[in-house]
């Protein structure tokens, strides 16, 4: 995800908090839709959508805060 930010990922995973769970919970919700495709975990078709939607939503949050910090870089 954004390999043109990948040094910034770095440094923001350890200096802002925020970030940092923001990159987490999607890397969660990454490893839980996995899992229910996949039928390592029962789910319904409406709360692997839920989950996709939120994951989106997160990964929107992240490119933003990566845009801002790399603008004031």
């Amino acid at each position: 995800m954004f390999p043109e930010y990948r040094d910034l990922i770095s440094r923001l995973k350890t200096e802002d908090a925020h970030f940092s769970r923001l990159f987490e919970r999607h890397n969660e919700l990454d490893h839980q839709i996995h899992n229910m495709e996949t039928g390592v975990t029962s789910a319904d078709s409406f709360v692997i959508e839920s989950l996709k939607k939120e994951k989106l939503l997160l990964k929107d949050k992240l490119y933003a805060v990566l845009r801002r910090a790399g603008e004031a870089a």
